[in-house]
C-alpha cells in the first residue's frame, strides 16, 4: 500500500470539513510559503499534497500556472472544481506523474513528512522542478512551540490503534540538522527558516469539525463521539474572548534551489 492509499484514506475521509473548516485557516501560511518560492505572474508551480487546493487557488490569484497532486480523491475532487481548467491528480509523492524538469516551483506544506519514504518523495519534487528552480517544504516546528501539537493532539493521538511492533519511529524533522540530512540525500541543499503562525478558527463550531476532519484513524479505531468529546475539551483552553479559536504554532520553512 502506497502513501497515496493510505493518507489519501486519511485526509479524505471528511474532504469537505478539511476545505471550508480547516484549510482556510492555513491560509497566512501558504502566503508565506508562496513569498518565499518567488510563486509570481508566468511561475510553472506544483503543490504536492495540495488537498482541496488552497495553496493552488493563492497561487492562481497571483497569476501562477498551478498544477496539484494529491491522495486523497475527494480532496483532489474539491480543488478540481475550486481551479478550473487546472491538472489536479490523484498520485503518490514518491511517484509524480509529471515530466522532468517542468515546474519552477515544486511545494510540499504540510505533506512531504507523510510520505512513505520522505527521501523518495523530495527526490521526485526535484527531478520535476527546472534547474535553478525551488523545492520548496513547510514542517512543523519543535513540538513545544506549537499549540495544536501539546494542547489538542495529545488526546486524539491517545485514540489511535497502536504502532505495528517494530515500526520505525517518525523522523522527527524539528531536530537540527534532519531537514538538511534528508534533503542533501535527494540531492537539495536548503535554507531554512521558522514561521510563526497562528491557526485561527470563527468558532468553536468550526474548530472542531477542522480538527476531526484530519482525525480519521481515530474515529475509526474509537469512535466519532470518543474523539468528538475529546476534541472539544482540549479546544477549550483555546476559546478567544470573542468565541473564536485560536493555536500559536510555529513552522520550520526549507527553501532548496535546484541544481
Amino acid at each position: 500500500m502506497g502513501t497515496a492509499k493510505q493518507q489519501g484514506e486519511v485526509w479524505g475521509a471528511r474532504a469537505d470539513d478539511w476545505a471550508s473548516a480547516s484549510e482556510p485557516a492555513w491560509n497566512s501560511l501558504f502566503e508565506a510559503v508562496l513569498d518565499g518560492a518567488g510563486v509570481h505572474r508566468g511561475t510553472r508551480m506544483l503543490d504536492v499534497g495540495c488537498g482541496a487546493g488552497g495553496a493552488l487557488v493563492l497561487a492562481r490569484q497571483r497569476g501562477a500556472e498551478v498544477t496539484g497532486l494529491d491522495g486523497a480523491g475527494a480532496l483532489v475532487a474539491i480543488a478540481r472544481r475550486r481551479l478550473p481548467g487546472a491538472e489536479i491528480e490523484v498520485g503518490e509523492m514518491e511517484e509524480l506523474p509529471f515530466a522532468d524538469e517542468r515546474f519552477d516551483v515544486v511545494t510540499g506544506i504540510n505533506s512531504f513528512q507523510f510520505a512513505g519514504n520522505l527521501v523518495n518523495a523530495l527526490a521526485e519534487a526535484r527531478r520535476v522542478c527546472r534547474s535553478n528552480g525551488i523545492v520548496a517544504m513547510l514542517v512543523w516546528g519543535k513540538r513545544e512551540d506549537c499549540d495544536l501539537l501539546t494542547k489538542v493532539m495529545p488526546s486524539i493521538f491517545a485514540l489511535l490503534p497502536p504502532s505495528p511492533p517494530n515500526s520505525t519511529p517518525p523522523l522527527q524533522l524539528s531536530a537540527p540538522g534532519v531537514i538538511e540530512d534528508v534533503m542533501a540525500q535527494a540531492g537539495l541543499m536548503p535554507s531554512i527558516s521558522e514561521l510563526s503562525a497562528a491557526l485561527e478558527f470563527a468558532d468553536f463550531g468550526v474548530a472542531v469539525r477542522a480538527i476531526m476532519s484530519a482525525s480519521a484513524r481515530a474515529i475509526m479505531h474509537s469512535g466519532e463521539e470518543r474523539v468528538r468529546r475529546s476534541v472539544e475539551d482540549a479546544l477549550r483552553s483555546a476559546v478567544q474572548a470573542d468565541g473564536s479559536i485560536r493555536l500559536d504554532n510555529r513552522f520550520l520553512l526549507a527553501l532548496a534551489t535546484r541544481h
